[in-house]
């Protein structure tokens, strides 16, 4: 059995926690941290499917391989659908269909899962019901799309090649004090490439989209931001890559211009699971998800009582 089968029987069951390893842990997006995996069925799913009595899973890609440690990993991206009928996490429900993106990673160790790190997009749901408490994204806010070669379900052969060119690509995003040409942006990704960040930062499209959306303002803010690669996972099968990392990064915020945050001169961790597509060399498509429930509640701000008085 390989490791996607063994995450496929997981979901097939979705609430039986017989497929994780005694003592495996699964770490989730804020406010529900890390969990035994009886306690991520018992509360975080049966939570939302009480509040989607018609929940369902829509995957839109799902690859494996081992990483740089020798671990096998399977990441699965998508989202989860259906009626929001009842409060989730106290966001109003809106009574109509609403989605949430997911990203799913687990490490698979003799046929049983041991270990999952997982986002789920929980802003998406505020701004759905519109419960959002913070400011707007400058990126564009919609339903992200799947891959544009619609093949996200059916990842073969060896990604030597496409995992090359995205560890090319961030070793030159580390090259961003030395200026724009240092990272050779145009080298490794498609000149109408589409980022897709989470709702808070949105969607950007081709490479000065991305600049102006999310990089020169996340750069600006934290220049001293460190990629914690050392004790992350980079897999990657075909044409995509998948990295995970809890967490993935860490920096100072000590610049203005990131999410409308005040400086505050406070070193933050930041959880951030990324897919890429690679087509022809370049990067085409990526697909990111950041916990930013969990950074803005490093910086004080606890993101879930703004929405309550919102709500």
């Amino acid at each position: 059995m390989n490791g996607q089968d063994v995450v496929k029987g997981l979901l097939a069951g979705h609430r039986d926690a017989g497929a994780f390893a005694r003592g495996a842990e699964v770490h989730l997006a804020h406010p529900f941290e890390t969990l035994t995996a009886a306690e991520y069925f018992d509360g975080p799913l049966n939570q939302l499917a009480a509040a989607f009595p018609d929940l369902e899973r829509r995957d839109t890609i799902r690859m494996e391989s081992v990483d740089g440690h020798n671990q096998l990993w399977v990441g699965v991206c998508g989202y989860y659908c259906g009626t929001f009928a009842a409060p989730f996490l106290d966001i109003p429900p809106t009574r109509r269909m609403a989605a949430m993106r997911y990203h799913e990673f687990y490490r698979i160790d003799g046929g049983t899962v041991a270990e999952m790190q997982a986002l789920w997009d929980i802003p998406e749901l505020m701004m759905q019901a519109g419960a959002w408490p913070m400011g707007p994204s400058l990126g564009r806010e919609w339903h992200v799309l799947g891959p544009a070669t619609q093949d996200g379900l059916r990842v073969q052969s060896d990604g030597a090649r496409a995992l090359q060119i995205v560890g090319d690509m961030l070793a030159g995003l580390h090259r961003s004090d030395e200026g724009e040409e240092a990272m050779r942006l145009p080298d490794y990704w498609h000149e109408n490439a589409s980022w897709y960040g989470p709702a808070g930062i949105g969607t950007c499209r081709g490479i000065k989209g991305f600049r102006a959306h999310h990089q020169i303002p996340f750069l600006n803010a934290m220049p001293n931001r460190r990629g914690l690669v050392e004790q992350g996972h980079f897999f990657a099968q075909g044409d995509y890559v998948g990295f995970t990392a809890w967490p993935g990064m860490e920096m100072t915020l000590s610049g203005d211009g990131w999410l409308g945050i005040a400086p505050s001169g406070r070193k933050i961790t930041m959880r951030s699971l990324d897919f890429w597509r690679v087509a022809e060399g370049k990067i085409a498509e990526n697909w990111v998800l950041v916990d930013l429930l969990h950074a803005w509640r490093q910086l004080g701000v606890d993101v879930l009582a703004r929405m309550r008085q919102l709500a």
